[in-house]
C-alpha cells in the first residue's frame, strides 16, 4: 500500500507506537533494564513474560508492576544458559499463548573487573592475566552471548507465528547489548566489553541469516542506566538508583522513560522498517572517546 495514502489516525502516536495486546518475552526481566522494559510494555497493554533464575525476584516484580496496568507481567523461572531449561520456558509459553511478538534478550552479567591497570607490563599482567581465568570469560560469554543465540533459536517458531497473526506486522528480536561493545576502552572489564561486541555482531548476523523469515533483529546499546551492575543493588521494589553525576554530555544516567521509548519504538508499527540496527542510547558517551560506532 502506498504509504502516502494513509489515514490521519495511522500517524497518531497512539497508533504508531501501540504495543497493546502484544506477547513479549524479556530475559533477565526482574531487575534493571529488563524491568524497565517489562514495565513499559505492561503499562501499554502488553502481556509480558519475564524470565530469570531468581524466582522470588520475578514474583516480586510481577506483583509490584502488574497492578493497575492495562497489561500484565508473568514470571517464568528458568536458566537461559541451559538448553533444557530454555526448552521448558518455550514449551510453557507455547502452551499458554501459541506465539510471541517480541523477544528481548536482556539477561547478562558483568564478569571479572580489574583494578586500574596501571602503565607497566607487570601491572597490566597482574590485572588482566593473573586475576582472571578462562572460567570467568566462559561464564560471561555463556550468559551474555550464547544465551541470546540459543534463546532466539528456541523461540523462532513462536516468533514466526506472531508474524502470521497480523498483516503488516513482523515479530522482532531485540538484543540488549551495550555501548561497552562499541567503545574501544576496556573500562576495566574486558570480558564484558568483548561479550557485548559479540552480541552486536550476533544481531547483525541473525538479521542477515534469518532475513527471509519476516522476523526483525535489532539491538539496543545502552550507556549508563541504573541496574544491579551499575549500582550497589536494588531496593524493595527491585529498582536500582543512580544519582551520581556522570562524565558524559548528558551528565547523568538514563532513566526508565528513555529505555521504554526506544524499546517500544522498535517493537511497534513505528519500527517495522528497522532491521539489523544497533541503537546506542547513551547520553553522548560515545562522543567522548574512540569507538566502533
Amino acid at each position: 500500500m502506498p504509504q502516502s495514502a494513509t489515514s490521519g489516525h495511522d500517524l497518531t502516536c497512539s497508533s504508531l507506537f501501540s504495543v497493546e495486546g502484544l506477547v513479549v518475552v524479556v530475559t533477565g526481566g526482574g531487575t534493571g533494564i529488563g524491568l524497565m522494559i517489562a514495565q513499559a510494555f505492561a503499562a501499554n497493554g502488553a502481556k509480558v513474560y519475564i524470565i530469570g533464575r531468581r524466582e522470588d525476584i520475578l514474583e516480586k516484580t510481577a506483583e509490584q508492576y502488574s497492578a493497575d496496568r492495562p497489561g500484565n507481567i508473568i514470571p517464568v523461572q528458568g536458566d537461559v544458559t541451559s538448553k533444557s531449561s530454555i526448552e521448558e520456558i518455550v514449551k510453557h509459553i507455547q502452551q499458554a499463548e501459541g506465539y510471541i511478538d517480541v523477544l528481548f534478550n536482556n539477561a547478562g552479567i558483568a564478569g571479572p573487573k580489574s583494578q586500574e591497570p596501571g602503565t607497566t607490563i607487570s601491572e597490566k599482567m597482574q590485572n588482566f592475566y593473573d586475576n582472571q581465568d578462562f572460567e570467568d570469560w566462559q561464564k560471561v560469554f555463556n550468559t551474555n552471548v550464547s544465551s541470546a543465540y540459543f534463546v532466539t533459536l528456541a523461540f523462532l517458531k513462536l516468533l514466526e507465528e506472531g508474524t502470521k497473526r497480523t498483516k503488516g506486522r513482523s515479530s522482532c528480536v531485540i538484543n540488549i547489548s551495550s555501548i561497552s561493545g562499541l567503545t574501544k576502552w576496556s573500562q576495566n572489564h574486558m570480558s564484558y566489553n568483548a561479550s557485548k561486541a559479540a552480541v552486536i555482531h550476533l544481531t547483525k548476523m541473525m538479521a542477515t541469516e534469518f532475513s527471509g523469515l519476516k522476523i526483525r533483529f535489532n539491538s539496543i546499546a545502552p550507556g549508563v542506566f541504573p541496574s544491579e551492575m551499575t549500582t550497589e543493588g536494588s531496593d524493595e521494589k527491585n529498582i536500582s538508583s543512580h544519582g551520581k553525576e556522570v562524565d558524559i554530555p548528558a551528565k547523568r544516567a538514563g532513566d526508565v522513560r528513555e529505555m521504554a521509548g526506544t524499546a517500544i519504538y522498535l517493537a511497534s508499527q513505528a519500527g517495522m522498517y528497522t532491521n539489523g540496527a544497533i541503537l546506542p542510547i547513551d547520553g553522548g558517551f560515545l562522543l567522548a572517546g574512540p569507538s566502533a560506532y
